[in-house]
């Protein structure tokens, strides 16, 4: 979003103020009035400005259609809130509970990421994935729902216990591989669920 000039600042500050003690938006020839401008040209190029620049919305060139729209509210509707549950071991399985644990807010423009309702976060727990840059404390936000394909990163249930792993088949048969030569493969002796296939990995700082 570009900066305003000082007196586009003056203009928007002018429209905001009107709005909040009349409720209504001012015409152009109020703020032409106002500014004692000598016509009401300079506002219209004023405000088309302002609009370009991304403070102001209009579905008209009228002023009395202008929506203010503020930098915080435009950075929200790039942002999503991703559920975090709880945590999954990137090492040997283990039991896990799922309890949600809060949100994660994500810029989905610059992220080039658009969520769904499946998508889900956890907190990685363990070191067998670091050969996949994800490490302790990492966030990785998984899709549940999603088909893996050979090499992608998922979270698994296998044999009744989850994991972080690398999704693979041999023979034609799936198993998990682990990023760290200190962990082995994980082949399941009865069942292997999917519950997410990882899309992006968030790292907080330390």
């Amino acid at each position: 979003m570009s900066e305003l000039t000082n007196r586009q600042r003056q203009i928007l500050d002018f429209i905001l103020r009107s709005q909040e003690r009349t409720g209504m938006v001012p015409t152009q020839q109020e703020i032409t009035a106002h500014f004692y401008f000598r016509s009401t040209n300079a506002v219209r190029q004023h405000l088309r400005l302002i609009r370009q620049k991304g403070f102001l919305e209009a579905s008209t060139g009228r002023a009395r259609s202008l929506r203010v729209v503020s930098p915080l509210h435009r950075f929200r509707q790039r942002v999503a809130d991703i559920p975090v549950f709880g945590s999954i071991p990137a090492g040997l399985p283990q039991e896990r509970t799922q309890e949600a644990k809060g949100c994660v807010s994500i810029d989905i423009g610059t992220l080039n990421f658009k969520p769904t309702p499946r998508t889900f976060a956890l907190e990685v727990r363990g070191d067998s994935m670091v050969g996949k840059h994800i490490i302790e404390g990492d966030l990785v936000v998984l899709e549940h729902g999603a088909t893996p394909k050979p090499g992608d990163v998922v979270a698994a249930l296998i044999d009744g216990e989850s994991t972080l792993k690398t999704f693979l088949t041999r023979n034609g048969k799936p198993y998990l591989k682990a990023e760290n030569p200190n962990y082995p493969d994980l082949l399941p002796a009865q069942e292997l669920v999917i519950q997410g296939v990882l899309k992006l990995v968030v790292r907080r700082a330390r």
